[in-house]
């Protein structure tokens, strides 16, 4: 029988309580999992340290047993049916969902009888964004192991830590995406290249095989996968996200907010290694029984001509992408395009304006962590309001406290602090009593909840300016400046300074042609912000410091402003 063809009952904890405190190690519902090799739930965190978990109504309701690649692609097969597009390639090839649950089971098949692959190993994959990554990790997930995929551009180090951390056994790897892998020197790692011409190649051992593969009857409170995040601030994270935690993300954000249809089609620019990808790329379109257009290059020059020529309806992207496809859209036909997403760094009012005066689209804003999977807070169609993030997603909930964990009246900004189906779980780290306290989980962003119940993001906790006594969120700084036609980007950050503390420091790129000068600039801001707000220096620069999804890297521009500090003194 395959895995949940016949309902189940749902945990007791489900039944019994809206909060569940904790979670136990042992999946629940049985006295062990399906895991065999089970250093993930070994090293979850005790249950002392989970946040409370929201698992009544209206969180979605699991079986004890459930295997989410067997839900997202077996499921929707029964559902929707073989002959539907499910994957689509910027060069124009289609795969069926017929035939992509044919290629993934032939993987699976691979994986486990060929490479030796057992449930609960970890399996790293690396590669650029496309429908044989994407088989890849639906193929690890219904052979029961945990999937650990990264950017391609990841390097050797990056590569080793993280191999390290997880104890990685196991890797799929785009042939052109092999180098750095193997710098990395990973002792006992088995990998094996898709894409290339070797006799060894996955796309030439999958041929051998033939059949359907029954996936493995893992529990719904099984790890699935490990997100690391960047890592920016020392050693990275890995965020263990269960079985059940897939189809939350899909049954609670897209569900209620996105609202997808099976005929939507899919693209964007995060790749499937960020979490933010990964819902929005394939968790999402898969669970609607919808298509998606998985892009190798997915720039802002890329993305604009791939959403005309595929009819793309529902895009996932960052601000700065929706900024800078502002200035080329003359000449393009959006008229497929139905959903805009924005995730990944706060949403400035002003592009959102200038989006909507331009395209007649609403982006739906929100915010969302590595740490819990994907968007908590968010608002579609006529609920959005532009300067706002939104309101907690159904399913979740939202609250902004103190730094003691008291909540704090509306108006008063204080740390974001959230509960719902999916919670914080480090890998073996001692920082999840950093990111989860009292129960809740603490994103590290500063927010104001309005007294009409919408949340307004603020700054990133360590992105708040003081100087003079004052406070001032470089996001506030940031929108102001971006209101100005000729600034085509904007990063605001503060500066030592003896005298006030620090002093609000804005670097700016401006648009092709400009011959804008810091005093127009400062004359600019102080027609739109407190004298307090304003930039004392402007620094003009050709590009700003970005991640490979597009998030602003506020941190790397303060540590030059440190360094040009200490040369000055010396």
């Amino acid at each position: 029988m395959e895995p949940n063809s016949s309902p189940n009952t749902p945990t007791a904890a489900a039944d019994a309580s809206v909060r569940v405190p904790g979670a136990p190690h042992e999946p629940t519902g049985r006295a062990t999992g399906a895991h065999t090799d089970t250093f993930a739930r070994d090293h979850l965190p005790p249950p002392e340290q989970w946040p409370e978990l929201l698992l009544d109504d209206p969180a979605p309701r699991y079986p004890d047993r459930l295997n989410c690649g067997h839900e997202l692609l077996d499921r929707t097969v029964e559902e929707y049916g073989a002959d539907r597009p499910a994957l689509r390639s910027g060069d124009g090839v289609v795969w069926s969902y017929g035939e992509l649950r044919e290629t993934v089971d032939r993987i699976a098949h691979v994986l486990t009888e060929d490479l030796g692959v057992v449930p609960g190993n970890r399996v790293l994959l690396r590669g650029p964004t496309t429908p044989w990554l994407a088989a890849c990790w639906l193929a690890v997930m219904k052979a029961g192991a945990v999937a650990v995929t990264v950017l391609a551009q990841a390097r050797a180090t990056e590569l080793a830590t993280i191999c390290s951390l997880a104890r990685i056994s196991h890797a799929l790897c785009d042939a052109r995406s092999a180098e750095d892998l193997a710098k990395a020197d990973v002792d006992g790692l088995r990998i094996t290249l898709f894409g290339g011409d070797g006799p060894d190649d996955l796309t030439r051992l999958v041929e051998g095989r033939t059949g359907p593969y029954r996936a493995v009857d893992t529990a719904a409170d099984e790890v699935a996968l490990i997100a690391f995040t960047s890592g920016t601030t020392g050693r990275p994270k890995g965020c263990m996200h269960l079985h059940r935690d897939l189809l939350a993300i899909a049954d609670t954000f897209s569900r209620h907010v996105l609202r997808p249809s099976p005929d939507d089609v899919f693209a964007g620019s995060p790749p499937l290694g960020f979490t933010f990808g990964l819902g929005g790329l394939l968790v999402f379109p898969l669970r609607a029984g919808a298509s998606t257009l998985l892009l190798e290059q997915a720039g802002p020059q890329h993305l604009l001509p791939a959403l005309v020529h595929h009819r793309v309806s529902v895009l996932f992207t960052a601000p700065t992408a929706y900024r800078t496809m502002l200035g080329q859209l003359n000449g393009h036909d959006l008229s497929a395009l139905r959903r805009c997403v924005s995730a990944g760094e706060n949403l400035p009012e002003a592009t959102w304006r200038a989006w909507y005066d331009a395209t007649g689209l609403r982006i739906i804003n929100g915010i969302g962590a590595t740490e819990l999977l994907h968007i908590f807070i968010s608002a579609a169609d006529d609920a959005i309001r532009p300067g706002t993030t939104g309101v907690p997603v159904p399913g979740w909930q939202a609250r902004v406290v103190d730094e003691h964990g008291d909540e704090l009246p509306d108006g008063e900004p204080g740390l974001l602090a959230v509960r719902g189906p999916v919670g914080c779980r480090y890998l073996a780290d001692p920082r999840q009593t950093d990111y989860v306290r009292h129960g809740w989980n603490l994103t590290g962003d500063t927010f104001v909840r309005e007294p009409d119940g919408y949340f307004r993001y603020v700054a990133r906790a360590d992105d708040m300016i003081i100087s003079s006594g004052y406070n001032i969120a470089g996001p506030e700084v940031e929108d102001a400046l971006l209101r100005h036609p000729e600034v085509a980007e904007a990063a605001v950050v503060g500066r030592p300074d003896e005298l006030r503390g620090e002093i609000v420091v804005a670097h700016v790129v401006l648009t092709e042609g400009s011959e804008q000068t810091a005093d127009s600039l400062r004359a600019h801001m102080k027609a739109n912000l407190a004298p307090h707000k304003c930039p004392r220096v402007f620094v003009f620069e050709e590009s700003l410091p970005r991640t490979a999804t597009g998030k602003l890297q506020r941190f790397l521009l303060r540590e030059d402003l440190r360094e040009d500090l200490g040369k000055d003194r010396a």
